[in-house]
């Protein structure tokens, strides 16, 4: 069980500190830092600062920018360029840094170019999108958070971060902390959903899992907090596209996962493509020095997005590329990422006097401060060994752990009748959709080095867990990219018709979620609505399986199947863990980590919205509702079932009122009232009656996994204290107030099983 309510104070109180603190802990050698406190990570050695500060000396302007630079190789693609020459680039000492480039061979072969071939011998950094698994692929991240399970993300960080660094790399682009309310990005699908607490966790777990305890260990990773910020704030869902928000939602919302992940030691952030205010994030001084650097104290790099500098021309900001570079390195971008424009243009300013040298060198001293912390100067090859690389991925352990991690991530949405769990001795089961045997489906996008022939697929798990006796019938109709002309169901009705259960396999290929893929129509793709009318008509109740990188909307298919269990993209162990589930192995433990509206017409829809001063009333037309819609989603934040069920007591506190010092104890009497074994989330919401501005009908502030058995029944304890009641207040200064709270204690966002303390 884990407690996640202090967390992220937990880690915030371990590395913050005031800097006289600080000072006589003898970090004497720290950059001049404007705010009263700095963030200090395990990875800052001051020791290497002398060092660093003998190869500055001896570095020429070209190799100071060189290190800046960021090119992709040309083994995968991951944006709209690829520049030709990048091993040339890294013989001259103008390229530092290589993305798209792995496995120990060609690594070290990039390596020894940069080592053994340029003047000063500096090493090259290795990067790439490792997000949910190098080449053993878990559960997507928005699937992980649904688990509700830090650890259980930490463990996938960790192991891919094992598996990628074997294979040579050394920095990750994750995690992705950006908060997302908008299905229809595509983008959801790569970070935590819908709320601030649930982010703050994950990204700090997910950090830990790629950084370990010490980058010193070969077998770790720089992560990347990613994309800073409010990129998951694009209006209309749009990806790429504009942000236009109040410095307090900003404050509220969108920058505390990045401030949890910085807490956490994260080593690099990445900028969002978005503008923030009307000024892109690339060449935001207020985002990457005032507040990143001045205010929280970051210590690591500020890399671009892939060509983000190159795209302030479009945004209408830069007159051309160099406007473009000295707006990025005024605001503090240090590295550029595939644009080339400090490649091309940097020198000629600081020569010209246009941009201060001093800029060039605070960049590259944290680029190479991060290279001494990853132990590249002492030894530029120890994450390229072969043999390492064949022993460290793929392997059975890594396997398991997918497995286990992808059954905690599916949600369990309906379940009529107990129709789920399946009997294991049933004669005959139809398994109908293409979905449910397509490999490259189920590990969804960003899949780095995952590979679809290391794939279980639905019907290969269902096929292994079964007996002998069990014939399963497979129909494979495409409905998901046929959207015209009438579809031929026969084949799909019949196998339906002499089935003893019948498994549907819906959502979305792997190409519909992720970067650039953002859908207007949040429905099941193509014809699958007419599959699902035509399965429901043999009168017989189905099972439907969900593969999807985002909330969708499904109200036709909520109402005909008997069963929906959201598999979300699983992984490589997708069709064990699924049969897991559906046989009873286990029983679906995981929660939704954002809520699935009813229609498209509500998005964006989350449970941490507020009150308006005309709240829904049925009896007044004056209010605020749809003429045509529910007010409330299909699936709320925080909702999933079990093959069990729960009861929660009356919620209990142990100082109904308290002061800004005090620590309060809220307490819940928690029965399984089945037979069964199950786990449940117990969450934890509070609303703030009244605020000197309008504030969230509620908001998570803690949660606990809880296993109990059959009967069995647990006081599950939370502590809150006057920070997680702090907010930004009508000055824009960051503190509590005093007043009346109620605090919500239940299953998911819609519990109404609530007291009252009050802060005085």
């Amino acid at each position: 069980m884990h407690s996640t309510l202090t967390h992220t104070l937990l880690i915030r109180s371990f590395w913050r500190r005031p800097l006289a603190s600080l000072l006589a802990f003898g970090l004497l050698m720290l950059p001049v830092i404007a705010s009263a406190q700095t963030t200090i990570p395990n990875w800052y050695n001051a020791e290497h600062e002398a060092r660093i500060d003998a190869l500055l000396a001896r570095m020429t302007l070209e190799e100071k920018v060189g290190q800046m630079t960021l090119l992709t190789s040309d083994w995968d693609v991951t944006g709209p360029t690829i520049r030709k020459g990048y091993e040339a680039d890294i013989k001259t000492g103008r390229l530092g840094a290589i993305f798209n480039a792995h496995t120990a061979d060609y690594t070290r072969k990039l390596q020894r170019m940069a080592v053994e071939e340029t003047r000063l011998g500096i090493p090259l950094l290795f990067g790439y999108d490792v997000i949910h698994g190098f080449r053993t692929i878990f559960p997507i991240p928005l699937a992980e958070a649904g688990s509700f399970n830090p650890e259980a993300a930490e463990e996938s960080a960790r192991i891919a971060a094992r598996e990628a660094a074997a294979a040579g790399l050394h920095w990750t682009f994750a995690p992705m902390v950006d908060l997302a309310r908008d299905p229809r990005w595509g983008r959801v699908m790569e970070g935590a959903g819908e709320d601030v607490h649930l982010g703050n966790v994950m990204a700090a777990a997910r950090v830990r899992g790629f950084q370990g305890d010490d980058l010193a260990d070969p077998f770790t990773l720089l992560a990347c907090a990613k994309h800073f910020a409010a990129y998951g704030a694009a209006q209309a869902g749009r990806d790429y596209h504009t942000v236009d928000i109040s410095e307090r939602v900003l404050k509220d919302l969108y920058l505390p996962p990045f401030e949890s992940a910085l807490d956490a030691g994260v080593a690099t952030f990445m900028t969002s493509f978005n503008e923030v205010d009307g000024v892109p994030a690339t060449g935001n001084h207020y985002l990457l020095t005032e507040i990143l650097r001045e205010t929280w104290g970051f210590l690591g790099f500020v890399v671009t997005d892939y060509t983000s500098i190159n795209e302030m021309i479009p945004h209408g900001v830069a007159a051309d590329l160099a406007d473009a570079g000295k707006m990025a390195v005024r605001a503090g971008v240090d590295m550029d990422m595939q644009g080339a424009v400090y490649y091309d243009h940097l020198q000629d300013q600081v020569r010209a006097g246009e941009v201060d040298m001093k800029l060039v060198d605070e960049a590259t001293r944290r680029i190479l401060r991060l290279k001494f912390a990853l132990g590249l100067f002492d030894d530029p090859y120890r994450y390229s060994n072969t043999e390492r690389e064949k022993n460290n991925i793929l392997t059975a352990e890594h396997r398991e752990a997918a497995r286990r991690i992808a059954r905690e991530s599916m949600v369990l949405l309906k379940n009529e009748e107990n129709l789920l769990p399946l009997r294991k001795d049933l004669k005959r089961i139809a398994v109908i959709g293409q979905l449910a045997d397509s490999q490259a489906d189920m590990i969804g996008a960003w899949h780095a080095d995952g590979k679809a022939e290391d794939v279980v697929t639905l019907l290969t798990g269902l096929r292994t867990a079964v007996g002998q006796n069990t014939k399963i019938d497979f129909v494979n109709v495409d409905v998901v990219s046929t959207s015209a002309g009438k579809p031929d169901f026969s084949s799909a009705v019949k196998a339906a018709g002499d089935a003893d259960a019948i498994i549907l396999a819906l959502g979305e290929t792997w190409i519909m979620s992720g970067e650039a893929a953002s859908r207007a129509n949040i429905g099941l793709p193509g014809q699958q609505d007419a599959l699902v009318d035509a399965i429901s008509e043999t009168g017989k109740p189905f099972v439907a399986v969900l593969f999807n990188g985002r909330p969708l909307s499904i109200p036709t298919l909520n109402e005909k199947a008997g069963a929906i269990l959201e598999a979300w993209y699983p992984g490589t162990e997708a069709g064990n863990a699924i049969a897991d589930l559906l046989f009873g192995d286990y029983a679906p433990s995981a929660k939704l980590p954002m809520t699935f509206p009813r229609s498209i017409g509500q998005v964006p829809i989350f449970y941490a919205a507020k009150n308006t001063g005309r709240p829904k009333d049925v009896n007044n037309k004056y209010t605020s509702k749809y003429l045509d819609e529910e007010n409330t989603p299909l699936f709320p934040f925080g909702y999933g079932l079990s093959y069990t069920t729960f009861a929660y007591g009356e919620p209990r506190v142990d100082k109904p009122a308290f002061t800004v010092n005090d620590t309060v104890t809220i307490s819940v009497d928690l029965t399984n009232t089945g037979q069964r074994t199950g786990t449940e989330v117990v969450q934890v919401y509070v609303q703030d009656v009244v605020g000197s501005v309008t504030r969230p009908l509620r908001e998570l502030k803690a949660f606990r996994r809880v296993t109990l058995n059959g009967q069995e029944r647990q006081r599950v304890s939370f502590q809150l204290t006057a920070e997680d009641l702090s907010f930004h207040r009508r000055d824009m200064s960051f503190g509590t107030e005093p007043g009346t709270y109620r605090i919500f204690v239940g299953g998911d966002s819609r519990t109404q099983n609530a007291l009252t303390i009050s802060l005085q």
